[in-house]
C-alpha cells in the first residue's frame, strides 16, 4: 500500500488534528449514539449522568469498533486487503440495531469520500468502491484505519482519535438536548479521555472473534429511539 511522504513531527500532528476534529464534514452531527433516548428515557439527566453514559459507550466501543479499527490498520499496513474487508463485515454484522448500523456506514461512506478528495490513498479508493458495489459494508472505523495507516499514523494514535470522536460526537449532541454548557462538556470530554489507555490496553490483543459489548440499557435505547415519533437525530 502507497503511503504519503514522512512528514515532521507538527505536520503529522496537525493533520491528525485535521482527521480527529469534530467539525469534519461527514455527517456525524445527525447522530447522537443514543444520547436522545437515553434523556427521554431518564437514564440521562444531569452532567454527572453524562458522564457515566459517556463511559459507557467509550467502554463499548473501545470493544467493539475499537478492535475492528486495530485489525484493519494492521491489515491496511500488510497490504492485506481480504483482512480489511473481513474486519468490516465482522463489525457490521456485531453492531445491534438497525440505526446503528446505518451511522457506521453513512459515516464511513462520507469519510472516505471526502478524504479521497484531499488526498489519494488507493486502498481506501478500492474500499469505497466494494462500498458502493454492496460488496462490504463501509463502517467508518475501517475507514478511519485505512487512511490513517495510509498517513503514516499509528495505531495508538489511531485508536485514541476514533475514541475521541466517539465522546465528542455524544457531547456535540449533548448541547442541543439538554440544559449544559460547553464548559460542563469540555470537563466531561477532559474527564472521558483519561480512559482510553486503558481501554487500549484492554482490547489490544483481542481477536475479531472476541469483539463483544454486554451493554443491555444501550441496546434498550437503541430499540426506543426506533420507534419514537419526535426525534432529532438519526439515533
Amino acid at each position: 500500500m502507497g503511503k504519503l511522504g514522512n512528514p515532521s513531527g507538527m505536520v503529522h500532528l496537525a493533520r491528525l488534528l485535521q482527521f480527529s476534529d469534530s467539525t469534519l464534514p461527514i455527517g456525524s452531527f445527525a447522530f447522537s449514539n443514543g444520547l436522545e433516548s437515553a434523556l427521554q428515557t431518564g437514564v440521562v439527566s444531569d452532567p454527572e449522568s453524562l458522564l457515566r453514559y459517556v463511559d459507557l459507550i467509550l467502554r463499548q466501543t473501545a470493544r467493539m469498533d475499537g478492535i475492528a479499527l486495530l485489525h484493519a490498520h494492521r491489515a491496511a499496513l500488510s497490504g492485506d486487503y481480504e483482512a480489511i474487508l473481513i474486519a468490516d463485515s465482522e463489525l457490521f454484522c456485531r453492531r445491534v440495531g438497525e440505526e446503528q448500523q446505518l451511522m457506521l456506514t453513512r459515516v464511513g461512506k462520507k469519510f472516505a469520500e471526502l478524504v479521497l478528495k484531499i488526498m489519494p490513498s488507493p486502498t481506501l479508493e478500492s474500499w469505497l468502491d466494494d462500498i458502493k458495489a454492496n460488496a462490504t459494508p463501509g463502517c467508518l472505523p475501517i475507514g478511519q484505519a485505512i487512511a490513517l495507516a495510509h498517513m503514516g499514523v499509528d495505531e495508538v494514535e489511531a485508536f485514541v482519535m476514533h475514541q475521541y470522536g466517539i465522546a465528542s460526537m455524544i457531547l456535540s449532541a449533548a448541547l442541543r438536548l439538554m440544559r449544559i454548557d460547553h464548559i460542563d462538556t469540555q470537563r466531561i470530554l477532559f474527564t472521558a479521555q483519561g480512559r482510553v489507555e486503558g481501554d487500549y490496553q484492554a482490547v489490544r490483543d483481542l481477536s475479531l472473534d472476541e469483539m463483544a459489548s454486554f451493554a443491555p440499557v444501550f441496546d434498550v435505547l437503541v430499540a426506543h429511539h426506533t420507534t419514537t415519533h419526535v426525534r432529532l437525530f438519526m439515533n
